[in-house]
């Protein structure tokens, strides 16, 4: 099954090894906003996930899903 896309992004902000200092401060996010994500209590703006995909070198991709008849 495939993870959300959250999931997926709560891991690449783990797995980079910077603190949720370092990125609130890369990224203009609030610290207290990137802990309640990384925590599943919140969501962020598109915005905060553009700055958070450019401070990381993620990418996002269009992948549809094709539905079954």
């Amino acid at each position: 099954m495939d993870e959300h896309f959250s999931d997926q992004l709560r891991a690449a902000i783990r797995d980079s090894g910077l603190s949720t200092y370092a990125i609130g401060q890369s990224t203009a996010i609030d610290k207290a906003v990137l802990s309640r994500f990384l925590h599943g209590k919140s969501g962020l703006s598109v915005a905060s996930i553009d700055r958070l995909c450019e401070v990381l070198d993620l990418e996002l991709s269009n992948r549809q899903k094709r539905r079954l008849k």
